[in-house]
């Protein structure tokens, strides 16, 4: 039952990252590495620095996803987050 409901969500996650692709431009994939709290995650940013984040099984499944929706990824640890991401939390503080 637990594998059941766990690959729902798995399906739903990535029914809601496909999603996320598709209504909106410019969108970038930035993967954020597993912590002891935390799973690893995909951040997908838009043009405008509108965010989603998801669970993801693993780096690879995250790159695999990327390269299937033809949008680039990297490596948040690497690269940090885009000032854009910044830029719209501040904004939808200020909200």
């Amino acid at each position: 039952m637990a594998w059941f409901k766990r690959r729902t969500v798995v399906h739903d996650d990535l029914a809601h990252l496909e999603e996320f692709i598709r209504s909106r431009r410019g969108v970038e994939a930035f993967l954020e590495p597993r912590t002891t709290v935390t799973p690893p995650t995909v951040i997908l940013i838009a043009h405008d620095g509108e965010w989603t984040r998801r669970r993801v099984p693993d780096e690879r499944a995250a790159r695999r996803f990327a390269e299937k929706q033809r949008i680039p990824v990297y490596d948040v640890a690497l690269t940090g987050y885009p000032q854009r991401k910044r830029d719209w939390d501040r904004q939808q503080k200020t909200r």
